[in-house]
C-alpha cells in the first residue's frame, strides 16, 4: 500500500530524521541516562573487557559476547536501548570491589571450557563523579595465552561391533589433530557417537555409556634421568613448549555398565497403528483394549473403529519395517512425516522391548478437524493508466480445505475469489461508469503425500523427507471496462521435497492459456504509447521450473543465519518447435538467485539481502514480442523492494520514456527482463509492552530493473550495460516503525530517493543544499522524492 504525505507531516518526518542523525553522531556515553541510582554510593556505570592475544577477529568477538555474561551481579551494567539511539541504566547495583575475584573465577572457568587454560585476568577501575552520581568505570584485561590444541585422538570402545561402527565413520569426527580444544568440541563428538550408535541398533546406549579422557601430561616427563642438570633442562623445555604450543591427547572410552543389554543391537518387531486416538485416551490402556477392528499386512497392524484412514499413507510415511535395526533418525523421521500429513494434530511413537533384542512400535495418532473454510474481505484503492481516475476495489475470498480426501491423507484446497472496482470516488452522473472492472477466479489443488511418477527405477524417491506431489488447476476472468477482457486457465503438476536444510521444488509441467480480447480504449492507448505493446502481447506458456531453498545457521555463532534461493524456469524449449504451436506460446528462460544474511544481537539485528534475476526470450517471434510476458517480468518499488519508490514505479534503467510521453500517465507500471537489488537494514527495538514490541530500522535499498533485448520501440536507456551501471542504479535511504505482536507484524516505512536515475540534476543525486520533497520532470510532472510504505511482515 502506498500513502501520500501532506506538508505538516513532511516537516515532522524531516525533523525526526534530523534528530536521528544528530543522535547517532553522539557517543554512546552521551546518549546514556541513569535512573534510580543509589544516592551517595558508587555504582557501575560502565564495564569493559579487553582481550589481548593472537586470536582471530571472529573468535575475539565470540569470546567478548560470551564473557560479558560472567560479570558478577554487582558488577553488571543493565543497559537498555530506548528509542533506537539512546540507552538507560535503571536501578544500578551498588559497586562492590570484593566481587572481582568471583567474576575472575567465572570468566576463567569459561575460558578453560574454550581451551584457554593459560589465560591471565587483571581488573582495574576508577571512580568519577557526575553531579550527584558516583560512577565506576571497570576494565577487565584478559591475556588469553595460547589455545590448547588437540594432539592424539584414540577411540577405545572395548566392543568389536562398536569399534567397527566408529572406525567406519572416523572421518566425521570433530576431534581433529591440530584443531583447538574446547569442552564443546568434546561434548559434540560424544553426542555424534551416541547418535551414530543409536542409528545402528543400540536402543539403550546413552551419554552415560561413553566419556572422553583428556591427558595433559607431556610424555617427556616420563623419561628417566639421574643427571640434575639434564632434568632441569628437560623441565625448562617442557615449560616452554607448554606455553608456546600446548597440546593434549584425547581418548574416547566406553564406561562399563552392569546392564549388558546396553550393548544389544535391537531390531524392529511388530508395528501397531492407532489412528483414531482421543486426547483423553491413555496409551497403555488403549493397548489392552480388544474392541478394535484390525487391518493386518505382514507384521504391521492398524487398529481402528471408524476407519478414517487407509493403511497405505501410514506405510508410505513409516521409514522402517520388521527386521530393520533400530534407527533413531528413522524413528523421528516417521513421526515428523506422519505429523506433517495434516490428518493428525498429534503423533506419538512408543517403542516397547519384547524378548531379548526386539522392539515393537506403537503409533498413537489424534485426528485433527478434517474440513475447514475461511472467508476474507479485502479493500483497496487504485489509480493508474487503465482506469478512469481513482477506484475503490472490493473483493471476497473463500477457501475450503479437506485434509483427508478419499481417506488417503490427500489434501484438497478449493479457492474462489470475486471482486469489483467501483468509480464512486469520482464525481460522475453516468451510472454506467460505476463498475470499472470485474474479476472472478476459481481454483483447486490436490496435495498428494508422496512422489507420483511412473518409473520403477526411481522408487527411492519415496524415501525423501516431506515429499509431496501437487496438482492444481485455476481459471479466471477479468473484465476491464472498455479496455480488455482476459480469460485464463492455469494448470500444473509438480513435486516438493526436503533433504537436510534444502527444500526442493520441481514442476515438470506448467500450462498457462490466456485469451486477451482488446477493446477500443486499449488499442488507442497502445497507439499513443507504443512501448505498452509488450505488456499486452498475446501468448500462452508451457514451461517447467526448478528451485532450491537452503537455510543454514553458523556453527560458531548461532546468531548468524544464511538463506539461499535459486530458481530457473524454461518455457517452450520443446513445444515451441512444433509448427502448429510455434508463435502461440512464449519461449524464454528465467533465472533468479537470492541470498540473505542475518546477524542477531540482544536488542537489534543486522540484515542483508542480495537479489538478481534475468529472463531471456529466445523465440524472436514478432507475434508475441521479444520480451518476457509482463506477468513474468521483474518490477521494483513497494513495501518489500526499493521502498523509496511506489509499487512498480522504478526504472527502466535511466530511461524517462515512461514519464515523458504524456504528463497524465506519469505513474504507469513498469516491468523489465532483468533486476538487480541489494538491501541493508539495521533493526532495533524501541520499547516493549507485554507481547507487543515496537521497533524501528534504518535501511538502504540499491538496485533497478532493465530490459536486455533491443527493438525499434525500445529506448537504449532501458537496456542493461555494465558501463552505465553506476548511472542506472537507484538508491533509497529510509527508516520506519514496526509493531510486532509475535504472530503479526505491521510495518510503516519512510524512504527518500538518495539517487534517482530519472532525476536530471546533479547526476541523479539528491542535493543537501537544495533539498526538495518533489522533483519536476521535463514534461512538468512533479514526482515525489519519497515514499511512505505500509507492509505486513518484514521486507526480507
Amino acid at each position: 500500500m502506498n500513502l501520500t504525505l501532506n506538508r505538516p507531516i513532511k516537516n515532522i518526518v524531516f525533523l525526526l530524521l534530523l534528530i536521528m542523525v544528530i543522535a547517532s553522531a553522539c557517543s554512546e556515553q552521551n546518549r546514556t541516562f541513569v535512573r534510580n541510582y543509589p544516592k551517595g554510593r558508587a555504582f557501575v556505570y560502565q564495564n569493559k573487557i579487553n582481550l589481548i592475544g593472537n586470536i582471530s577477529k571472529d573468535e575475539k568477538k565470540r569470546l567478548l559476547y560470551q564473557l560479558d555474561n560472567y560479570w558478577d551481579d554487582s558488577l553488571k551494567v543493565r543497559k537498555v536501548q530506548i528509542i533506537g539511539f539512546f540507552y538507560k541504566i535503571k536501578r544500578p547495583a551498588a559497586f562492590d570491589s570484593t566481587k572481582f575475584n568471583q567474576t575472575i573465577n567465572q570468566m576463567n572457568a569459561y575460558l578453560n571450557s574454550q581451551g584457554y587454560y593459560y589465560a591471565t585476568l587483571k581488573n582495574q577501575y576508577h571512580i568519577d563523579t557526575v553531579k550527584d552520581q558516583i560512577r565506576t568505570y571497570i576494565n577487565m584485561d584478559i591475556v588469553t595465552g595460547q589455545n590448547i590444541k588437540i594432539d592424539t585422538v584414540i577411540f577405545e570402545l572395548k566392543d568389536s561391533m562398536l569399534q567397527q561402527i566408529t572406525n567406519a565413520e572416523i572421518k566425521k569426527t570433530e576431534l581433529v589433530h591440530g584443531n583447538p580444544y574446547s569442552k564443546q568440541v568434546i561434548s559434540s563428538e560424544l553426542d555424534r557417537l551416541v547418535n551414530l550408535y543409536r542409528r545402528n541398533g543400540y536402543y539403550k546406549f546413552t551419554r552415560e555409556d561413553i566419556y572422553a579422557y583428556v591427558d595433559s601430561t607431556n610424555p617427556q616427563l616420563l623419561e628417566l634421568t639421574l643427571d640434575p642438570f639434564e632434568q632441569a633442562k628437560l623441565l625448562a623445555n617442557i615449560a616452554k613448549a607448554k606455553k608456546e604450543n600446548p597440546t593434549w591427547d584425547i581418548t574416547v572410552m566406553r564406561r562399563e555398565q552392569p546392564d549388558s543389554s546396553r550393548l544389544f543391537q535391537y531390531k524392529i518387531g511388530k508395528i501397531y497403528y492407532y489412528p483414531e486416538m482421543k486426547i483423553t485416551d491413555i496409551p497403555d490402556s488403549v493397548i489392552l483394549q480388544n474392541n478394535f477392528k484390525e487391518f493386518t499386512q505382514g507384521e504391521a497392524v492398524m487398529r481402528y473403529k471408524k476407519g478414517i484412514i487407509n493403511y497405505k499413507p501410514l506405510k508410505e510415511n513409516t521409514y522402517f519395517k520388521r527386521g530393520d535395526l533400530y534407527n533413531e533418525s528413522n524413528y523421528f523421521k516417521s513421526v515428523n512425516s506422519l505429523s506433517q500429513l495434516g490428518v493428525w494434530q498429534n503423533v506419538d511413537l512408543k517403542p516397547v522391548v519384547r524378548g531379548k533384542d526386539s522392539l515393537d512400535y506403537y503409533f498413537f495418532m489424534t485426528p485433527t478437524l478434517k474440513q475447514s473454510y475461511t472467508i476474507d474481505l479485502e479493500g483497496s484503492r487504485n489509480s493508474g493508466l487503465i482506469s478512469s481516475g481513482s477506484l475503490l476495489g472490493i473483493s471476497t475470498n473463500f477457501s475450503y480445505v479437506n485434509r483427508n480426501v478419499w481417506k488417503r491423507a490427500i489434501q484438497g484446497v478449493t479457492t474462489f475469489r470475486t471482486g469489483v472496482e467501483l468509480n464512486i470516488l469520482n464525481n460522475t452522473s453516468n451510472p454506467d461508469n460505476l463498475i470499472q472492472s470485474f474479476l472472478v477466479n476459481a481454483g483447486h489443488t490436490y496435495i498428494f503425500p508422496r512422489i507420483i511418477q511412473p518409473f520403477k527405477g526411481l522408487r527411492k524417491l519415496d524415501a525423501l523427507e516431506n515429499r509431496r506431489t501437487l496438482l492444481s488447476i485455476n481459471a479466471g476472468y477479468v473484465d476491464r471496462r472498455t479496455f480488455y477482457r482476459l480469460r485464463s486457465v492455469v494448470t500444473s503438476w509438480g513435486y516438493e521435497w526436503r533433504k537436510g536444510n534444502n527444500i526442493f521444488s520441481y514442476k515438470p509441467l506448467n500450462i498457462e492459456i490466456n485469451a486477451l480480447e482488446k477493446l477500443d480504449s486499449l488499442d488507442k492507448l497502445i497507439e499513443k504509447n507504443p512501448f505498452l505493446r509488450t505488456s499486452f502481447n498475446e501468448g500462452n506458456i508451457v514451461s517447467q521450473s526448478f528451485s532450491i531453498n537452503r537455510t543454514t545457521i553458523s556453527r560458531n555463532n548461532p546468531n548468524k543465519s544464511n538463506y539461499y534461493r535459486f530458481g530457473v524456469e524454461d518455457a517452450g524449449a520443446i513445444f515451441g518447435l512444433i509448427p502448429g504451436i510455434k508463435g502461440n506460446i512464449y519461449r524464454y528462460i528465467k533465472v533468479e538467485n537470492e541470498y540473505r544474511h542475518s546477524i542477531k544481537m540482544p536488542k537489534s539485528e543486522l540484515a542483508f539481502r542480495a537479489y538478481g534475476g534475468i529472463g531471456y526470450n529466445y523465440s524472436n517471434d514478432t507475434t508475441i514480442g521479444i520480451t518476457l510476458p509482463f506477468f513474468k517480468q521483474f518490477s521494483g518499488g513497494g513495501p518489500n523492494s526499493m521502498r523509496a519508490w511506489t509499487l512498480r514505479q522504478l526504472g527502466l534503467g535511466s530511461s524517462t520514456q515512461a514519464e515523458s510521453d504524456t504528463s497524465s500517465n506519469a505513474f504507469r507500471d513498469r516491468y523489465g527482463d532483468m533486476q538487480l537489488e541489494v538491501n541493508l537494514e539495521y533493526r532495533f527495538t524501541i520499547a516493549s509492552f507485554g507481547s507487543l514490541k515496537i521497533g524501528s530500522a534504518v535501511y538502504t535499498d540499491i538496485g533497478n530493473i532493465w530490459n536486455i533485448n533491443n527493438s525499434t520501440i525500445t529506448d537504449p536507456a532501458t537496456l542493461f550495460s555494465l558501463k552505465n551501471l553506476g548511472r542506472d542504479l537507484a538508491i533509497g535511504l529510509g527508516t520506519g516503525l514496526r509493531f510486532d505482536m509475535s504472530y503479526f507484524l505491521i510495518r510503516f516505512d519512510f524512504a527518500y530517493k538518495l539517487k534517482d536515475p530519472l532525476r536530471t540534476a546533479n547526476g541523479g543525486w539528491m542535493s543537501a543544499k537544495n533539498f526538495e520533497w518533489t522533483d519536476t520532470r521535463a514534461n512538468g510532472v512533479k514526482i515525489p522524492n519519497f515514499a511512505l510504505q505500509l507492509g505486513i511482515g518484514l521486507p526480507f
